[in-house]
């Protein structure tokens, strides 16, 4: 049942646990293969369970900019687990795209043309000053900022059998075959119809919330506006597959 609404809402959430890091890994282990997140260490009893922490003096936090985690590996994560240990009283939410709807709501001929386009992702776009954010937070593969893969622009979903854009403006570096330049007029003007407020879903995380989403069909977005407040997450990522 899960399963299912996973595949049919791309986004679910459950809220009131009460959860330790080994329970948000057996729970994330239900639906595949539980795999490493290149640029932060485990905890240390849990290796596969991240904690992201946004203290009370930080004013970088983690995974502030639109994205889909990681698509600069050649196998990206199909899910993405988050459980919220600690929370602001105000501020904090996450912003989710349906990134079938920005693919769906193109005209014929751009989809046509997206349809043969394969894109470059890479993990080293992010601004120096978001780049020394994520390092302080765990020091870890600092050194693999070159790491990409080729993906195709339009994936098609191995379980819902739809199409999505699959490009985003923090990841995804130019088109093969063209340049920079020539390429980022059109991720722009794609990455702004993904994130259309009509298209988008506002989460907002209470203490014990338990949520997963579909990193093959949506784009996120953790909104930065807690300072002097305190954000504790637990983080799982879920074996995908090669994009198609």
């Amino acid at each position: 049942m899960i399963q299912l609404s996973f595949v049919k809402h791309q986004v679910i959430f459950f809220r009131d646990q009460s959860l330790n890091p080994h329970d948000v890994l057996k729970f994330a282990s239900l639906f595949g293969k539980p795999v490493e997140y290149p640029f932060a260490a485990g905890l240390p009893d849990c290796p596969l369970v991240t904690e992201i922490t946004k203290a009370e003096h930080e004013t970088i936090n983690f995974g502030g900019e639109w994205h889909s985690d990681t698509t600069y590996l050649e196998v990206p994560p199909r899910a993405t687990i988050l459980y919220a240990k600690q929370v602001p009283e105000s501020g904090g939410d996450t912003l989710f795209a349906d990134t079938y709807r920005a693919f769906e709501d193109l005209s014929d001929g751009m989809k046509l043309m997206l349809g043969r386009l394969r894109a470059v992702n890479t993990a080293g776009l992010l601004p120096r000053e978001k780049r020394d954010g994520y390092a302080a937070m765990t020091g870890k593969n600092v050194d693999k900022l070159s790491m990409n893969a080729t993906h195709p622009v339009v994936r098609t979903h191995p379980e819902s059998l739809r199409r999505s854009l699959y490009i985003n403006e923090t990841h995804t570096s130019h088109f093969e075959g063209m340049t920079r330049d020539e390429s980022w007029p059109l991720i722009s003007y794609l990455s702004q119809q993904t994130i259309r407020p009509e298209i988008c879903f506002r989460l907002q995380w209470t203490p014990g919330t338990l949520t997963m989403w579909d990193n093959r069909c949506t784009q996120h977005y953790a909104i930065n506006d807690y300072h002097g407040s305190r954000r504790t997450m637990y983080r799982v990522i879920v074996e995908g597959e090669r994009p198609i």
